[in-house]
C-alpha cells in the first residue's frame, strides 16, 4: 500500500487534475494506492470568507458561493465526458444548495460558530474528491471513494480537532479490509467527532489525513505532491539560490515545518515517524524530479546545516524586574497566565541573572497576553518589583536546522557573526540541548537579508553575492563599470563572488534594479531612468536592505560625502573615491571610522591618496602590525608630476596643464591640484591613518601659483596662467640650472605636515619619478634609514577605477 496526497495547487483546476490522474495511473500499476486530495486551490478560503460575510449580514456571501459553484461545475464539464456528467453536476448543485442553506442560517443568526465553520469548510475537499473519483471512473480506473468522516474520529474541538488514534486506526483498518480496491480516493482535512458531527484537522490538515491513513495501513511510503520539487534549504521566494534537500530526517523536517517551511503540515510527520514510513515530497508539475525523502536517518550530504526557515508575525514579550531575582514561581505564573488565554509560546529565553524572561508569541495575541500577564502580576507591578509586560512587535524568528550541528562546534558563532556583519540585530536567542535547531528573533524587515546571508554562509559553495550602489558615472565611474563587466566571470570562478550592480546614479538620473543592471547597456538604461535624487537613492538602499551592500562614491561632491553616516549606520559599507569625507574635520573623519567599526562594515578610501597604488593599505599594515610612523615624504599629485615632467619651457605651462586635464589626470577643477589643496588633503589623510590628529589649517602650503591664477572661473585660470608664463619659465630655469627637478612634495615629520615645490637632486629617492607617477616614502621604527617605498602611476581614470575596484573587493571580503 502507498498513500499519495495532492495539495490545493495540484488540484486547482481541470488541467492540473489531469496531471494528478496521469501520475496516479502510473502508481496504481505498482501497488494499491490511497489518494488523498485537498479542495480545489483557494476554495476553502472562499467558503470561509462567504461564511464570515454571512455572519456580518452582508449578502455578498452569495456572490462568493456562486464562484464556488461555478468552479466545480466547470471542473466537472472539463473532466467528465458529456454522457456521464449529469450525476456529478447534480451532486455539485445539491452540495452548493446545502452550503447556501447553512450560510442563510448564519446570515439570519448573525453568528458563525467554530462548528459551522468546520461544516462549511468541509465541502471543499468533499466536492473535489468526488469529482476526482468520478474522473478516474470515467477513464476506466475503478476506485473506491472513502468518506474520511467515517474513518477518522476526533474530539469536538472544532477547527483544530485532535484525533482519537485508537478508534481511528481500528476504523481505517476495518474499512479497507472490507472494501478491497486498487485505488481509494479520500477527501483530506475533514473528520468527525464521536457524534458524527463534521470536524476539521486544522489548515494543512490534508497532509495529516494522508499520514494518519499511511500509519494505520502501515503503508510502504507516503508521498506529498505539491508545487515544488521537495523541501528546500530556504524559502525560494526569499533566497533565489535555495536548493532542494534530497534527504532529511523526520526530526529535521518537523523542525523546518514548525519554523515556517510550508511544504508539509507540521503534525504530518508524527504518525509516520512512529511507524518508520518514508515520506517523499514531490512536484506535481515536474513529476520526474527526484524530490525530498524524509526518513529516520537521513543520508549525509556534506552540509552541517540541513535548512533555514523563518516565522513572521512574531511579538516578543518580556517580563522584567529586580523582584524576580532568586524568587521561585515567576516563570510558572507567566506561562500559566498565557496558557489560560490559550496563547501558544513559540520561543523562550531567560537571562542567567533571573532579572528577565523573554517569550515569543503570535503577534495577534500580544495585547491579550499583556492584559493577562499584567493582571497576574498586578501586585508586583504595584510594588514596582516587576515592570508591566513589555511588547515588541514586527519581529520574526529565523532558524538553522540540522542534526549534524550537534557534532560541530562554532555553528552559532558563524550564524551570529554572518548576521552581525550585515547589521542584523538579534533580539533573542534559543537553542535546544539536542542542538538540532538554533533560533534567533530579529526584526521582520531583516528577514530576507538574514535568510540570504545565512544561506551564503552555510550552503553557497558557488559564490557570495555583493550588491553595489554606485554614484558617479563619469570618466572613472565608466572605467569601473567596464572593469566590473570584464572581471565578472573571473570573480565568480576564482573568488566565489558575484558582484551585482543594483544601483547607479549621476547628477541627472538614477536607476535601481535588484536583479542587477546589465553592464553591457548601462548607459542607455540610466539615460531612460528616473530623475536623480540623492536622498531618495539613499532611502532606497536602506529600505531594500540587501545583504552585502556596498555604496561606491566616485564623485567630488560634498553632498554625496554627507550621506555616508546614514549608510554606515545601516551596515552598508562605503567605498569613497571622493576625498571630501576623509579630509573633512577630524571629528567627522573619526565619526565615520567609528560608525564603520560599530556597525560591522567598511569605510574605505584607498584612492583618496594614490589612485590605484596601495598606499593606505600599506600604511595600515605597518600600523596594525605594531610599527610606528615617524616621517612621510611623498609626491602625491600625479597631475603635478605629469606637468613638471612635461614642462621644459618650450611649450606654455598652461598648455601642459590643459593636456593633463584632457588626459584625465586632474581634478574637475585643476586649481585643486596646482594650488596644492589636493596634496594637502592627501598628506592629511595619511597622517590621520598613521594615528595623528590633524586638521587642514595645520598644514603649511608653499604654493608656487600666482594669486591671480586662483581667482575666477576655470577659463580665467587658464588665461591667467598664460599671462604668467614668465613666472613658470623662471621656476623651471632655476631648477634646471642647479641640475635638479621640480617636484611638489608633501611631508609629514613628527606631527608636522607641509606641502610645496622643491628642487630635487639626482641622489634623492624622489628624483627618478616619471610621467604621472606618485611615490610615498614611509620612515618608521622598522624602516629607519631605508624607507618603505610605494611607487607607481598616481593618476588616470583606469588606475583610479582599479583602486576603487580593489576597495570593493576588500569590503566584500569582510
Amino acid at each position: 500500500m502507498q498513500v499519495l496526497k495532492f495539495g490545493g495547487t495540484s488540484v486547482a483546476n481541470a488541467e492540473n487534475i489531469n496531471k494528478v490522474v496521469s501520475i496516479v495511473k502510473k502508481t496504481i500499476q505498482k501497488d494499491k494506492t490511497v489518494l488523498v486530495v485537498s479542495a480545489l486551490g483557494g476554495i476553502t478560503d472562499v467558503l470561509l470568507n462567504a461564511a464570515s460575510l454571512a455572519a456580518e449580514g452582508n449578502e455578498a456571501f452569495k456572490e462568493k458561493l456562486a464562484v464556488v459553484e461555478q468552479r466545480h461545475l466547470e471542473a466537472v464539464k472539463q473532466l467528465i465526458p458529456l454522457a456521464n456528467q449529469s450525476q456529478m453536476l447534480s451532486l455539485v448543485k445539491t452540495a452548493c444548495n446545502e452550503i447556501e442553506d447553512i450560510c442563510n442560517g448564519i446570515f439570519l443568526l448573525g453568528e458563525l460558530t467554530a462548528r459551522s465553520k468546520d461544516r462549511i469548510a468541509s465541502y471543499g475537499e468533499w466536492l473535489s474528491s468526488q469529482i476526482i473519483s468520478a474522473k478516474f471512473k470515467a477513464d476506466g480506473a475503478d476506485n473506491t471513494w472513502v468518506d474520511s468522516r467515517k474513518v477518522i474520529i476526533t474530539n469536538s474541538n472544532f477547527s483544530a480537532a485532535e484525533v482519537d488514534f485508537v478508534v481511528t486506526n481500528d476504523k481505517i483498518r476495518q474499512f479497507f479490509a472490507a472494501n478491497p480496491s486498487q485505488l481509494y480516493v479520500v477527501p483530506g482535512f475533514i473528520a468527525s467527532d464521536k457524534k458524527g458531527i463534521t470536524t476539521t484537522l486544522g489548515r494543512g490538515g490534508s497532509d495529516y489525513t494522508a499520514a494518519i491513513l499511511a500509519s494505520a495501513l502501515n503503508a510502504a511510503t507516503l508521498e506529498i505532491w505539491t508545487d515544488v520539487s521537495g523541501m528546500m534549504t530556504a524559502d525560494p521566494r526569499l533566497a533565489t539560490n535555495a536548493r532542494i534537500i534530497p534527504h532529511i530526517s523526520y526530526q529535521e523536517a518537523m523542525e523546518l515545518s514548525h519554523f515556517g517551511a510550508k511544504v508539509i503540515y507540521p503534525p504530518t510527520i508524527q504518525p509516520v515517524m512512529s511507524q518508520g514510513i518514508p515520506v517523499w515530497i514531490k512536484n506535481t508539475f515536474a513529476p520526474e524530479d527526484e524530490g525530498t525523502l524524509i526518513e529516520s536517518v537521513a543520508t549525509k550530504n556534506g552540509n552541517i546545516v540541513r535548512g533555514i526557515s523563518s516565522i513572521n508575525h512574531i511579538a516578543l514579550i518580556s517580563l522584567e524586574g529586580s523582584g524576580m531575582i532568586g524568587i521561585p514561581g515567576f516563570s510558572k505564573r507567566l506561562f500559566e497566565a498565557l496558557s489560560n488565554e490559550k496563547i501558544n509560546v513559540i520561543l523562550i529565553t531567560q537571562s542567567s541573572s533571573e532579572h528577565s524572561i523573554c517569550v515569543a508569541i503570535d503577534s495577534m495575541m500580544a495585547e491579550k497576553a499583556k492584559q493577562a500577564v499584567d493582571a497576574a502580576f498586578a501586585n508586583e507591578i504595584a510594588l514596582q518589583k516587576v515592570e508591566p509586560l513589555q511588547i515588541e512587535t514586527e519581529q520574526s524568528i529565523v532558524a538553522l536546522v540540522g542534526e549534524n550541528m550537534k557534532s560541530h562546534p562554532g555553528i552559532s558563532g558563524r550564524m551570529f557573526s554572518a548576521m552581525g556583519k550585515n547589521g542584523i540585530n538579534i533580539r533573542a536567542i534559543a537553542q535546544g540541548s539536542s542542538e538540532k535547531n538554533i533560533s534567533a528573533v530579529i526584526s521582520t524587515k531583516d528577514v530576507r537579508k538574514a535568510i540570504n546571508v545565512l544561506h551564503e554562509e552555510f550552503f553557497e559553495t558557488t559564490y557570495k553575492q555583493v550588491n553595489l550602489f554606485i554614484v558617479g558615472t563619469g570618466n572613472v565611474g565608466a572605467k569601473l563599470l567596464g572593469q566590473l563587466k570584464q572581471q565578472a566571470k573571473f570573480l565568480q570562478e576564482h573568488m566565489k563572488l558575484q558582484v551585482n550592480v543594483v544601483g547607479l546614479s549621476n547628477s541627472r538620473k538614477m536607476l535601481i534594479s535588484e536583479e542587477g543592471i546589465d553592464l553591457a547597456g548601462w548607459k542607455a538604461s540610466l539615460e531612460s531612468a528616473s530623475s536623480a535624487d540623492l536622498q531618495q537613492f539613499v532611502n532606497e538602499i536602506i529600505s531594500r536592505n540587501l545583504r552585502n551592500s556596498v555604496f561606491v562614491d566616485i564623485t567630488a561632491n560634498d553632498k554625496v560625502a554627507a550621506v555616508y553616516d546614514q549608510l554606515l549606520k545601516k551596515s552598508v559599507s562605503v567605498v569613497a573615491c571622493n576625498k571630501i569625507a576623509a579630509s573633512s574635520f577630524y571629528s567627522n573623519y573619526k565619526k565615520l571610522k567609528g560608525l564603520a567599526g560599530e556597525y560591522n562594515c567598511q569605510f574605505l578610501f584607498e584612492t583618496n591618496v594614490g589612485a590605484g597604488l596601495p598606499v593606505i593599505a600599506t600604511l595600515n599594515d605597518l600600523v596594525r602590525s605594531g610599527d610606528r610612523v615617524h616621517k612621510i615624504q611623498a609626491v602625491l599629485s600625479g597631475t603635478l608630476n605629469f606637468v613638471f615632467n612635461n614642462y621644459d619651457g618650450t611649450r606654455k605651462f598652461a598648455d601642459v596643464v590643459k593636456q593633463a586635464q584632457d588626459e584625465g589626470y586632474t581634478e574637475p577643477d585643476p586649481r585643486l591640484d596646482l594650488g596644492g589643496t589636493d596634496v594637502m588633503r592627501k598628506i592629511m589623510i595619511l597622517a590621520r591613518e598613521a594615528g595623528e590628529k590633524i586638521e587642514m589649517d595645520e598644514i603649511s602650503n608653499q604654493s608656487f601659483m600666482p594669486a591671480s591664477c586662483m581667482k575666477g572661473s576655470v577659463d580665467d585660470f587658464y588665461n591667467e596662467m598664460a599671462k604668467e608664463e614668465a613666472h613658470f619659465k623662471k621656476l623651471y630655469d632655476e631648477a634646471h640650472g642647479k641640475n635638479t627637478k621640480l617636484k611638489f612634495v608633501a611631508s609629514f615629520d613628527n606631527g608636522k605636515a607641509s606641502v610645496g615645490l622643491q628642487h630635487i637632486d639626482p641622489k634623492h629617492d624622489l628624483y627618478h619619478l616619471y610621467g604621472k607617477d606618485n611615490v610615498v616614502l614611509f620612515y618608521t621604527d622598522r624602516y629607519k634609514e631605508q624607507p618603505m617605498v610605494v611607487k607607481g602611476a598616481g593618476a588616470g581614470a583606469e588606475v583610479t577605477a582599479s583602486g576603487v575596484f580593489a576597495d570593493i573587493l576588500r569590503a566584500s571580503s569582510k
